[in-house]
């Protein structure tokens, strides 16, 4: 790959960023960080064996309308930009290791990303299916053996998915910006290719050339 130096890879829960971003970055032998490790929001509203949901999450998911859970994220991401764009600034001038970086994360909102103009920078949104988000929020949470208030959290955590991605797909759509189907059945290895061939091929920030 020519001489690009930071990864974004961006998309909604559940479209297995953190999967592909930790191959991509394995694969370039650069470092890996998630957006979610800058700074933490009200995350996935589900117990598994090692965690029970707190009660501040549960209250957040309980407690807010769609809208306002959208409002609340999308305030996040807001606030966390200036600390976004300073990591990918100091990576992309070989500041702090000198190794390159792949950055992956919801935050990654595709209005902002089209704006860098840091040099050496590729950007890749990962997409996939409502039906395909909502199969795996189930599986994740185990929603058919889960309780009724349960179910409430994770249907509200998957309509504040499912709009979330629809809102950051108007923003990718609308710039021209190289977005992959992550939903498909394709290998995690064949993923991390696509995002790799999308950004040998960018001329500008999330844009290729082939686009």
């Amino acid at each position: 790959m020519h001489s690009v130096r930071v990864v974004l890879i961006g998309g909604t829960s559940n479209t297995g960023k953190s999967t592909v971003a930790q191959v991509v970055a394995e694969t370039l032998g650069f470092a890996y960080r998630s957006t979610d490790g800058l700074a933490r929001h009200p995350g996935r509203p589900w117990r598994t064996p090692e965690r029970q949901v707190p009660t501040h999450v549960a209250e957040h998911y309980r407690s807010l309308t769609v809208d306002e859970l959208i409002a609340s994220v999308l305030d996040h991401y807001e606030r966390l930009w200036p600390r976004v764009q300073e990591l990918i600034t100091d990576a992309a001038a070989g500041r702090g290791s000198g190794a390159g970086l792949v950055l992956e994360g919801s935050g990654l909102w595709p209005a902002w990303v089209a704006g860098l103009t840091t040099p050496r920078t590729a950007a890749v949104w990962l997409t996939a299916a409502d039906t395909v988000i909502r199969t795996r929020i189930h599986e994740a949470g185990r929603y058919a053996g889960a309780s009724g208030g349960e179910r409430h959290l994770m249907d509200k955590f998957l309509a504040r998915t499912v709009r979330c991605q629809t809102l950051m797909l108007d923003d990718v759509n609308g710039l021209g910006l190289d977005r992959i189907d992550a939903g498909d059945g394709r290998s995690v290895e064949d993923l991390a290719g696509a995002v790799l061939a999308a950004a040998d091929t960018q001329y500008a920030v999330g844009r290729s050339s082939a686009g």
